[in-house]
């Protein structure tokens, strides 16, 4: 019989219960806790998805019963964590940011560095089949030297203004994820410009954020990643990449359940509406997320994205916000 790798979850809430499905999708592993502040919720979640329950992270990494953990708590929480499952020696999966203070990350840095144990950033777009698939392609030289990278996410609806309140704003809090999926592409970024605008958002405009943005990144070897970013809109969740070369270029378009399409008397050509959000959309790479990790966790060869990644995102967030605000190109040097 297959050993069941034991997980401890904290963190209870959407993104938390995201991956509570997922280990109970994966058969050779398993809930083994469930912690949250919140009782209520991890109560919930355990008697869904199995595991102890407790209140305190403490207990859980004193109990000895955990062999890996996923942090899925506020990101107030995730640097303490992670600093907590490298002293009791525990791989982690945290999801984005680390923190949306830089300078707490750096801190954490060096620990990081030298930890034994496998630090994972959640960074599941990595594992889309789709983008993986036009990775390996462009990895392989199928469109020769890359020149351009084109990325847009819009999101179907603006998200309470709560949520805005606490996020960071949405360079850190939404193209954070295109941040990462560039650095997939074009690893050395030496330069970011970006805009920021207040199209329709009175919510983000009262938090001195932006509801729409395009950043434009440069690459060590004059690459250009273009990202197009909007709080909203009506036709569903966009999610568009497309990367241009020498010699051809690779491009994954919306998704829908299934590809049937209508044609008729009120439409040329009819489609089903697209995925409705990231939960449906990637619904599948936060499960292979987590068997990366579990396989980082185990000491096998693993894609996972780390800490260094995590970091990385962060310093090229704050330089977009930065480049908004202020108008001006920013210089970048991730290696620092």
């Amino acid at each position: 019989m297959t050993q069941q790798t034991r997980i401890g979850l904290f963190g209870t809430g959407r993104i938390g219960q995201v991956h509570a499905m997922s280990v109970a999708a994966i058969d050779d592993a398993e809930l083994a806790w469930v912690c949250d502040p919140f009782v209520e919720g991890a109560e919930r979640t355990a008697a869904e998805y199995g595991g102890r329950v407790s209140t305190d992270p403490a207990e859980v990494f004193a109990s000895g019963e955990v062999d890996a953990v996923i942090i899925a708590a506020p990101t107030a929480t995730h640097v303490d964590l992670i600093d907590a499952a490298i002293d009791a020696g525990v791989p982690v999966l945290c999801e984005k940011p680390i923190d949306l203070d830089l300078a707490r990350v750096d801190r954490l840095r060096e620990k990081a560095a030298a930890a034994t144990v496998p630090i994972v950033l959640g960074f599941n777009r990595r594992f889309d089949r789709h983008f993986a698939e036009l990775h390996r392609r462009v990895t392989a030289g199928e469109i020769g030297t890359l020149e351009q990278l084109l990325i847009t996410s819009r999101d179907p609806a603006e998200p309470p203004a709560a949520y805005l309140a606490a996020s960071g704003g949405i360079f850190r809090d939404m193209t954070i994820h295109d941040l990462d999926m560039a650095r997939f592409f074009v690893p050395e970024i030496v330069e970011v410009t970006a805009r920021g605008a207040n199209t329709f958002s009175a919510s983000a405009r009262e938090f001195g954020d932006f509801d729409s943005a395009v950043v434009t990144l440069r690459g060590a070897n004059d690459e250009l990643v273009a990202i197009t970013n909007s709080r909203h809109a009506s036709y569903g969740y966009d999610q568009r990449f497309e990367v241009f070369g020498s010699e051809g270029l690779l491009q994954v378009g919306n998704q829908t359940d299934t590809l049937v399409r209508h044609w008729g008397a009120g439409a040329v050509e009819s489609l089903e509406p697209y995925q409705n959000f990231f939960l449906q959309r990637y619904a599948e790479a936060y499960r292979l997320e987590v068997v990366e990790f579990l396989k980082a966790a185990r000491g096998e060869p693993s894609r996972s994205p780390g800490f260094e990644d995590g970091r990385a995102a962060l310093v090229l967030a704050d330089a977009a916000d930065r480049s908004a605000r202020t108008g001006a190109s920013v210089a970048v040097d991730l290696s620092r």
